[in-house]
């Protein structure tokens, strides 16, 4: 199981073309990683900053995403100032380190928890 949640701050007065951009990113992402388990994007309340959410299988999953972005572009940019914490839950390959601080950079917190003690997960019927 490899779990990657990123906040992301909206660009101010963005929030609506954030809404409009979404079900076209997300339909992109199901078609193209058909391993993901689960991504989902939430928004806060006040509509100032957006989560990210993906649940993949396995790391190798989330590198196949890294090369979907790195492919697809950051159409994002538009709506979103800049990511702003990430928190990572499961076992970690050397490459994911090395992309997520080459995209980050060294002022975003990155919290990596690579052990699962145990727990599971019902998909839903």
């Amino acid at each position: 199981m490899f779990i990657f949640i990123a906040t992301n701050r909206v660009r101010p007065g963005r929030v609506d073309d954030e809404r409009a951009r979404v079900p076209g990113w997300v339909d992109l992402i199901e078609r193209a990683e058909p391993r993901l388990i689960a991504f989902h994007e939430f928004l806060s309340e006040d509509g100032t900053e957006v989560e990210y959410v993906q649940l993949h299988p396995d790391a190798a999953s989330f590198e196949h995403h890294l090369g979907v972005l790195a492919r697809v572009g950051d159409s994002y940019r538009a709506t979103l100032a800049a990511t702003t914490a990430v928190r990572i839950y499961g076992p970690l390959t050397e490459s994911i380190v090395t992309a997520l601080h080459a995209s980050f950079g060294p002022a975003v917190p990155i919290t990596f928890l690579p052990t699962h003690l145990g727990g599971f997960t019902r998909s839903q019927s």
